[in-house]
Parts: structure tokens; C-alpha cells; sequence
């Protein structure tokens, strides 16, 4: 019963943080929708996690090659999803409003799938590796 209340939970955050994400493009005011090439960036993040995952057998070793390059293209990814709509806002595409939008849709989002790997990343019988 506690997964499915955390699943629930984890929907709800990365439903607010897309909620940022609109309010930041689709506003009267903002009326651009550069932001959305975030979207991108949300589907690439937790990918390198999930393949480092697949293809270490040995999750007890403290240091491994593949899951450092892990989390190395994962923080890549989520400095350069902070970064785009501030160079957006720098080159005036859109306005700082909607970059602040969209900077706190990115810190819910990025805070529900980092809860979405620590509440479903074990080995137990809620792991996502069953769905």
C-alpha cells in the first residue's frame, strides 16, 4: 500500500512541475513556447541511470566505470536543463518571468523522478524493474 501512495504522490509533483512548464509557454504574457524542448531533457535524464543499471551486474562495489559515466551524463543533463531557459531569457526568446516558470517546474520535476529512484530503486517488491 505504501507504493502506490508514493506513485500517487510522485504523479502528483510531476504534474505540478509540468504545470510550471505550461504556465511558462502558454501565458498571455510569455506566449512562447521555447520551453517545451525541456521535455526532452526530462525523457534523457533518467535514462543513463536505467542502462548503467542493466548492464552492472554488481551493485555491492562502491566504485564502478559505468554507473560514475552514469551520473556523469545524468548531472550533464540536468545543469543543461537548467541552463537553456536562462540562455533563452539572456537572448531574450522569452521573458524572465516564464524562465522562472520554468526553472521551478524543472527543480518539481527533477525532484519527483530523483523520489521516483530512491522510493522505487531498491530491490524489493515495489521495484520498478518489474514494470
Amino acid at each position: 500500500m505504501a507504493g502506490i501512495k508514493a506513485l500517487i504522490s510522485l504523479s502528483f509533483g510531476g504534474a505540478i512541475g509540468l504545470m510550471f512548464l505550461m504556465l511558462g509557454c502558454a501565458l498571455p504574457v510569455y506566449n512562447a513556447y521555447w520551453p517545451l524542448f525541456l521535455l526532452f531533457f526530462y525523457i534523457l535524464c533518467p535514462l543513463p541511470h536505467c542502462i548503467s543499471r542493466r548492464v552492472v551486474e554488481d551493485s555491492d562495489s562502491a566504485s564502478n566505470a559505468c554507473k560514475e559515466l552514469a551520473v556523469f551524463l545524468t548531472t550533464g543533463i540536468v545543469v543543461s536543463a537548467f541552463g537553456l531557459p536562462i540562455i533563452f531569457a539572456r537572448a531574450a526568446v522569452i521573458a524572465w518571468g516564464a524562465c522562472a516558470l520554468v526553472l521551478t517546474g524543472n527543480i518539481v520535476i527533477f525532484a519527483t523522478i530523483l523520489g521516483f529512484f530512491l522510493v522505487f530503486g531498491s530491490n524489493d517488491d515495489f521495484s520498478w524493474q518489474q514494470w
